[in-house]
């Protein structure tokens, strides 16, 4: 663990920026033995964190629910374990959102609504829209603000108030299972299999910077998949290698892949 890195794992310098503000919050944990943590990371930030901290013990990647999108990187001193993420004193906060059942405003409206309201996206987890309620996490350090002045998304009106991160509810994603044979594991197979496209168009997207596997961006078609991680193509959407079989009589490798739609 070392802070060099960060000029090796750094692709931008908004990603140098990043990282260096993390790595200060989680290193001021570590040496006053306290609770720490980061904001809200995209899963290609947190993929950079964990090649900044490697293995280091007491580290979580947290979003208040387990499949979270945008998670925070928190440090546990060893008086504290995992169920204090959960607690009231949680680095996060679970807001819900209720309005009229006949409005129905989206994901898009509630960000564009937070942000309108002075708030950095950064501070700013996972926004789950559902019918007449809307989940969403926010930091604790912002969440007084928002009861207090966060009142509508756009022309809908909001009433607000906070919940235990347990009673959050999180919309079941809505997943298309694709039951295929592939060559090899290699990026551009998986794509051409997830997307139903061809291996060449597959390959042209990976090379136009398109692509990112568990949010680390990916140029090369070579690449070979791990089970279960998630792909992004963008213009596309999102897939995962839910799972990988065995080889077929004519050599061809099974695999079972989830489109997200």
């Amino acid at each position: 663990m070392d802070r060099a890195n960060i000029e090796k794992i750094a692709n931008t310098a908004e990603d140098k920026l990043l990282l260096a503000k993390v790595w200060d919050k989680i290193q001021a944990g570590l040496q006053r033995n306290i609770l720490s943590y980061s904001c809200f990371l995209t899963p290609r930030e947190l993929e950079m964190t964990r090649y900044l901290f490697g293995n280091l013990e007491g580290l979580y990647a947290f979003g208040g629910y387990e499949d979270a999108e945008r998670k925070m990187l928190v440090y546990l001193p060893e008086y504290l374990d995992e169920s204090t993420l959960m607690r009231e004193d949680s680095p996060l906060i679970c807001i819900r959102a209720t309005f009229y059942q006949g409005d129905t405003p989206s994901h898009r409206d509630f960000l564009g609504a937070l942000m309108g309201s002075g708030i950095a996206r950064e501070t700013v987890g996972d926004i789950c829209v559902g019918n007449g309620s809307c989940d969403f996490f926010v930091s604790a350090e912002i969440a007084p603000y928002l009861l207090q002045n966060f009142t509508s998304a756009g022309r809908t009106k909001l009433h607000l108030e906070a919940i235990q991160l347990e009673l959050a509810q999180i919309p079941q994603a809505q997943v298309q299972e694709i039951r295929d044979t592939v060559a090899s594991c290699r990026l551009d197979s998986i794509i051409s299999a997830g997307f139903r496209i061809s291996r060449s168009l597959a390959a042209q997207h990976i090379a136009a910077g398109k692509v990112a596997i568990n949010g680390l961006p990916v140029e090369k078609a070579e690449k070979l998949v791990p089970e279960g991680a998630k792909i992004s193509l963008r213009g596309l959407g999102k897939i995962q290698l839910k799972s990988v079989g065995g080889q077929t009589k004519k050599g061809r490798t099974t695999v079972v892949i989830d489109r997200y739609v």
